[in-house]
């Protein structure tokens, strides 16, 4: 950009100097202040007083892995919002999934979202999966001053890995701590408020070289059965029309599923449970 009065550059010199492949580092140098984790912490733990999203799962099966959240985010005792969306495209290869306080959570997304962009065109070529994994570590433990107010993150992460050895699953998840640690898991995991009752149903439907289909059956269903146990997480919802929010990462690229398709899956699901449910009267 130039001044055409002046002839001039209007970029500062920070916009110049070619520090690094971190957007994030970049920030921290020229604007810090637009850093989440750089601004004033309230005096007092607010964590009641913003809206909290909760529930994500991830599940992989046999061509990369799948990652859903349901819809619904609270305050307090209150339903802040029915239809918040919870899980993203972090870029081609991966995505992320949101849980704790849900501000903070998306502008983190959107941040890590750039960052990644950021990476590809300094670099020229897609950070490795590990590498992802590791900046969203450091981006948590750039928010634990507002963790420790009540204003946590807590992200779940997943994606394909262009780098995974033959004979091995290609689809990868990763989990976090409040403190920015990183745990790779297997198979499958979940975080947020149900994530006790989601995990269990993973537990008991998922399986290794399960097929796309299969394994879109097993996170619906288990974020069903979280909203069955925990108050904050929202089920399928057929009079509005909102259902989980579905993503499959596979070698095609991260594709976020249809309104049609989860719903025709939680409709299978609900109608199994009815049938059940009559049998038992």
């Amino acid at each position: 950009m130039t001044d055409a009065s002046t002839g001039r550059s209007g970029f500062t010199p920070a916009y110049l100097d070619r520090v690094g492949s971190s957007f994030t580092d970049f920030l921290g140098s020229s604007a810090p202040d637009l850093l989440p984790g750089r601004r004033t912490l309230p005096a007092l733990p607010v964590g009641e007083l913003s809206p909290h999203a909760t529930t994500i799962v991830a599940a992989t099966y046999a061509g990369g892995v799948l990652m859903g959240g349901d819809r619904r985010a609270t305050m307090g005792n209150l339903i802040s919002s029915r239809d918040i969306e919870k899980v993203y495209a972090a870029d081609s290869w991966s995505v992320i999934g949101i849980a704790g306080a849900a501000g903070i959570a998306i502008e983190m997304v959107r941040l890590y979202q750039v960052e990644l962009e950021h990476y590809e065109k300094i670099e020229g070529m897609t950070m490795s999966l590990d590498g992802k994994a590791n900046r969203l570590a450091a981006m948590i433990r750039g928010n634990l001053g507002a963790a420790m107010q009540g204003l946590a993150v807590v992200p779940l992460f997943a994606g394909y890995d262009l780098d995974a050895a033959e004979g091995t699953s290609p689809g990868r998840i990763f989990s976090y701590d409040v403190t920015g640690g990183n745990y790779e898991e297997r198979g499958y995991a979940s975080v947020g408020s149900g994530s006790l009752f989601a995990k269990n149903s993973l537990k008991k439907t998922w399986r290794p070289g399960l097929s796309a289909d299969a394994a879109t059956r097993t996170v619906v269903e288990s974020l069903y059965d979280a909203a069955d146990d925990d108050s904050a997480t929202g089920g399928p919802d057929p009079v509005r029309r909102l259902y989980p929010i579905v993503y499959r990462v596979d070698a095609e690229g991260a594709v976020r599923l249809t309104d049609d398709e989860v719903a025709e899956v939680a409709g299978t699901v609900i109608a199994e449970r009815s049938a059940a449910q009559s049998q038992e009267g």
